[in-house]
């Protein structure tokens, strides 16, 4: 028998799982030596050891633990007219065990690449999650958004709409267990949110933040 996500595929048909990063040679000061593969439940869960040349030259060996879930993106909503953003409110287990009151969160639409392109994925998610037919994006950025840990790379966005724009009510897929509420709110109002905990996640307040200083709202206080 073998091992599922290394030699036979495992339940999504991935094979070679424990082989990431074996072939890096972009940095001359690390030399990946070896793979683990420790969960490929959903996503992939990976021990790698390197060694690694400090500074004065002296090497290493070192292990790290890498949480891979793939890329993903998010998008900021925006109305300038009537200066408000659309936001999604969902349970997040991950929150609710780490000291957050009820685990329900403020967020901006967002998901995983899976196999599209990050325009295609967040134009999916916005649809799905808040039922908004999404037209020009902007490009904001892209950022590691735990990168001692997590593999993934986030891709940001924003892009304006208008009531017309919601084509449908939104909430996610039932079928993958979401259950969202689609929530519109004033721009100062969510940006007075991240100043006082009722946002907290990063994402949301990033692009919020975005928003205030040098992006659609910032001459609007």
């Amino acid at each position: 028998m073998g091992v599922p996500g290394v030699d036979v595929p495992d339940h999504r048909g991935r094979l070679g799982l424990d082989r990431a990063g074996l072939e890096l040679d972009r940095n001359a000061d690390v030399v990946v030596k070896r793979v683990e593969l420790l969960a490929s439940g959903w996503h992939v869960l990976r021990r790698t050891t390197y060694d690694y040349r400090h500074g004065d030259g002296s090497w290493s060996s070192e292990s790290r633990e890498t949480y891979d879930r793939g890329n993903g993106a998010t998008i900021l909503l925006y109305d300038l007219t009537r200066e408000t953003v659309l936001l999604a409110r969902q349970f997040r287990y991950p929150a609710y065990v780490n000291d957050h009151p009820d685990g329900m969160l403020l967020e901006t639409a967002a998901g995983l690449l899976d196999d599209d392109d990050p325009e295609t994925a967040i134009r999916r998610e916005a649809a799905e999650e808040l039922g908004v037919e999404v037209g020009e994006l902007e490009h904001v950025f892209d950022v590691y958004m735990s990168p001692g840990s997590v593999t993934e790379r986030l891709h940001f966005y924003a892009a304006p709409y208008e009531p017309g724009s919601r084509t449908t009510a939104g909430g996610g897929l039932a079928d993958d267990g979401e259950d969202i509420a689609v929530v519109e709110l004033p721009f100062k109002e969510a940006l007075a949110m991240c100043h006082d905990g009722r946002i907290a996640d990063a994402k949301t307040i990033m692009l919020l933040q975005w928003a205030a200083v040098g992006g659609p709202f910032s001459g609007a206080h």
